[in-house]
């Protein structure tokens, strides 16, 4: 197994968005969050094994504002968001952009403004977006850090339609802000909403924004993992995890086909869900990982196994407690990082630890990262 990233050529640092060339061919593009199907795998040949000693060297930068949105790439453009404070105004006051930038040459080809605020989400963390966009076709789908849903044209970025949140849904704003990226199926486009006792997921045609379908009512705060959607005993099944079930949905109905209750502390549910074969995985920093087993002939499923430890702390964590990074799932192991960022291979059967390196991330409590394979 290789562990790489579309980021070798994209990546984005603090202010600064920088491509670097590599002398690869034209790679594949990566339209949304984990590339194609969400799967997080590169498809292409020409992964670097090292960098070079005097290390890559910047084909542009450019800066850009704060915040954690992750960069999408298509026809040649570089979609993301960002966030700037609102001048002579208190912190909490936000003007988000979603910008779209040339990938050959930096070159902003437009940029979309939106005044906010940020008042619901904890000070330390108003700092910008967390979602990725999603580029499908010529339209752009983001979501802002409180709720704001838009659709823009991907060439000219021109807004064809948007709805807040808060106002038209009861948006309760998350601790750190709305962070589940909308994902496409069909004609639709599926966001995360909700909501002071109600739905939490809304389906809408992505073309006009009218609304098609509710699901998944509730009256606690969004949680901030990915939606997957897979193939599985003949439905397609949107995977959608929140802080006291994960379910699989219909995403052309919003109908529910099972839930698995995993209550999850403070909503920590962050990383994606990850699939292989018949098998389902999520983990999270509080409460360790759970692993389920879809039905081949029907859709449902059933819980196999959930090893969490006695605490947070490396000597505390039996399994793993993932934190933002998505575990990778080959063969009869996974992998990921804990929840001090010790990186680790686990038996898939049982979750028995198999080895652990303490020295990929070094970043103590939270520590990350994003595993491309």
């Amino acid at each position: 197994m290789s562990l790489t990233l579309r980021e070798t050529r994209i990546w984005c640092l603090p202010a600064v968005f920088a491509l670097f060339t590599l002398g690869l061919a034209q790679a594949e593009d990566w339209t949304q969050w984990r590339g194609k199907d969400r799967l997080a795998v590169w498809h292409e040949t020409g992964v670097m094994d090292e960098f070079p000693d005097d290390g890559l060297k910047p084909a542009w930068r450019v800066e850009i504002g704060s915040g954690y949105s992750a960069p999408v790439v298509s026809k040649g453009k570089i979609v993301t968001m960002d966030y700037f404070p609102k001048p002579n105004t208190e912190t909490a006051e936000a003007i988000e952009r979603t910008v779209c930038l040339d990938e050959q040459t930096g070159k902003l080809l437009w940029e979309d403004r939106l005044e906010t605020h940020y008042r619901e989400v904890m000070g330390s963390y108003r700092t910008g977006p967390r979602a990725a966009p999603t580029i499908d076709g010529d339209h752009v789908y983001t979501v802002g850090s409180v709720g704001h849903l838009r659709c823009h044209d991907l060439n000219s970025g021109k807004l064809i339609w948007s709805h807040d949140s808060r106002q038209e849904y009861e948006l309760l704003v998350p601790v750190w802000g709305t962070s589940t990226a909308p994902i496409v199926d069909g004609d639709l486009v599926i966001y995360a909403t909700g909501g002071k006792d109600t739905d939490q997921v809304r389906a809408f045609n992505k073309l006009t924004g009218e609304e098609v379908w509710s699901a998944c009512h509730a009256t606690y705060e969004l949680a901030y993992s990915q939606f997957v959607i897979f193939n599985h005993a003949g439905v397609r099944q949107l995977i959608y995890w929140d802080s006291q079930f994960v379910r699989s949905l219909d995403p052309q109905t919003g109908k529910i086909h099972w839930q698995v209750p995993f209550a999850v502390r403070h909503a920590m549910c962050i990383a994606s869900p990850v699939k292989s074969g018949s098998k389902l995985l999520v983990s999270s920093f509080y409460d360790g990982s759970m692993l389920m087993e879809l039905d081949d002939d029907k859709p449902e499923a059933r819980m196999l196994w959930h090893v969490q430890g006695q605490g947070e702390r490396p000597n505390q964590t039996d399994g793993l407690h993932s934190v933002i990074t998505t575990p990778v799932i080959e063969g009869d192991h996974f992998y990921g990082t804990c929840s001090y960022g010790e990186f680790r291979g686990l038996r898939l059967e049982d979750s028995e630890r198999v080895w652990e390196n303490k020295e990929m991330t070094r970043q103590g409590r939270w520590g990350s990262a994003y595993l491309v394979r």
